[in-house]
């Protein structure tokens, strides 16, 4: 009884310590900026509760992704059709010298052959068929009817060729008819677009930074996001939350699109981070050893190191997952239409299945984001859409100026899934009166005459997948942060006891 007796104010004296020492983290981390991050989970201290902007959860999106989704979509994008994405990484930077290739072997991708791509050769391509005015009414095109008896040349003769001059204008009209409906310019015909196999290609840390990366988010964040006012503080580029409620609605869904993205890319490369070039033991992996990096999450994200801003950046990638996840329920009679071919028909046949059952349950989610409340009414309507459009196609251009191939592959391939996601929230032929908005569905007459690319499809679901992987990402972090708080603490009590 007596060592029990003596045991107690020891583990007292832990409590107030404990609770003292607390007081003094949160009070330094609110005043001034830690060279270090701090072991807490200040990360994730206020990440709960409702978005804004919508009517959804934090907590919400947690279970039904990383219960639901997360399994669906990861396997998903490891078939076939989705694996391999056509890009051109040779674009120049059209905005200035690209004057900062990354030398790191982590940087280059390995691109494919047309021939190993399943189903190139017996379909993949039929979609590229060239069906502008200008190609259907050339001369080249017309068919030879002298071999119809009843026909009469001579009565019936309609000149059906147009001029080069007249070729060259409506093919003007149909680069203005496509960029008035779609957000990224797509650059997977160009000559120099090659496939990539993205499972051989993998997201992560490739040591790319520096004034060529930051100039890349600064560009973005500065000149191409909508903002209520200059920010004050030259290396924080970023809209201020204190700010973002004096922007409208629509300008407001645009930057946090943009923030949850570029929180989401944060992320991918936290968990996939080098963490050795060589592993232990004699047999080291090719790739090196890779894996998720604590210190460098907690320098992007503890609220200390940001502003207290970072809570805002993870919301935002809640938002931009309701954002793309409510496209893909819209589309969803089309995309349960679309035949998925690679030239294997079991194949095609489990991705159709698969892309069907996740689809269901995307429609079970009972709080998708409203699109409808947005471009709404006044006469400056029509003016704002057009900003909202030139303003995302530029960001999808500022893609070819970064300086590692891989980056720019993900960076290309996330932005032009975005942006097939805003094409099918807020394009005009993709709106219909006939829609049902309590399930979020468009009638499927919509899949005869407005298609989307294949290279739009792979891009959309890689993209909520990569989404998806983020969020269940940040539930492996906080497990972390909290296993490492409980260990601080037990060391600690141990320290004073002894």
């Amino acid at each position: 009884m007596a060592r029990t007796s003596t045991e107690m104010p020891q583990k007292s004296y832990c409590v107030v310590f404990i609770l003292f020492a607390l007081a003094i983290v949160q009070a330094v981390g609110y005043d001034t900026e830690l060279t270090k991050p701090c072991d807490s989970t200040a990360c994730f201290d206020e990440l709960h509760g409702s978005l804004g902007d919508c009517s959804c959860k934090v907590d919400t999106i947690d279970f039904f992704n990383n219960v639901k989704i997360f399994p669906r979509i990861q396997s998903i994008v490891t078939k076939d059709y989705f694996r391999f994405y056509k890009v051109n990484l040779k674009k120049e930077c059209p905005f200035w010298a690209d004057d900062s290739r990354c030398a790191m072997k982590y940087c280059h991708i390995k691109t494919c052959t047309k021939e190993s791509v399943p189903g190139y050769e017996t379909g993949y391509n039929n979609e590229y068929v060239d069906e502008t005015p200008a190609t259907k009414y050339s001369k080249e095109a017309q068919s030879d009817c002298k071999s119809d008896l009843d026909h009469d040349p001579q009565l019936s003769y309609l000149n059906m060729t147009i001029s080069a001059a007249n070729q060259y204008e409506i093919a003007k009209w149909k680069v203005h008819d496509d960029a008035h409906d779609n957000f990224c310019e797509s650059d997977d015909r160009d000559a120099d677009a090659d496939y990539v196999d993205l499972t051989l290609n993998p997201e992560r840390y490739t040591g790319y930074k520096g004034p060529s990366a930051h100039r890349i988010w600064r560009s973005i964040y500065q000149e191409n996001c909508f903002r209520p006012k200059l920010n004050p503080y030259e290396s924080f580029p970023y809209v201020l939350s204190s700010d973002l409620s004096n922007l409208c609605l629509e300008k407001r869904v645009f930057y946090r699109a943009i923030s949850g993205l570029h929180t989401s890319i944060n992320i991918h490369l936290c968990s996939k981070f080098l963490l050795s070039e060589k592993s232990l033991g004699f047999v080291a992996p090719p790739e090196g050893e890779w894996g998720p990096n604590l210190e460098e999450f907690q320098r992007r994200f503890d609220p200390s190191q940001t502003m207290g801003e970072s809570t805002n950046w993870l919301k935002n990638l809640y938002f931009v997952y309701l954002l793309e996840m409510r496209a893909l329920a819209k589309a969803g009679p089309y995309l349960e239409q679309e035949e998925y071919f690679t030239g294997n028909p079991t194949e095609d046949e489990e991705t159709r299945q698969a892309i069907s059952n996740m689809l269901g349950v995307i429609y079970s989610f009972p709080e998708h984001f409203n699109e409808s409340s947005m471009f709404k009414g006044g006469s400056q309507v029509e003016t704002l859409k057009n900003e909202f459009r030139d303003h995302f196609r530029n960001i999808s251009r500022i893609m070819d100026c970064v300086g590692c191939d891989k980056c720019k592959l993900w960076g290309k391939l996330q932005t032009q899934g975005l942006g097939t996601a805003l094409k099918i929230l807020f394009s005009d032929k993709w709106n219909s009166p006939e829609a049902d908005p309590s399930s979020g569905k468009l009638p499927l007459r919509h899949k005869s005459h407005k298609k989307l690319q294949r290279t739009e499809i792979v891009a959309l679901f890689n993209a909520f997948a990569r989404l998806s992987n983020s969020i269940r990402e940040l539930e492996n972090f906080r497990i972390m942060l909290r296993s490492n708080r409980d260990e601080s603490l037990f060391v600690t009590c141990q320290l004073i006891e002894v």
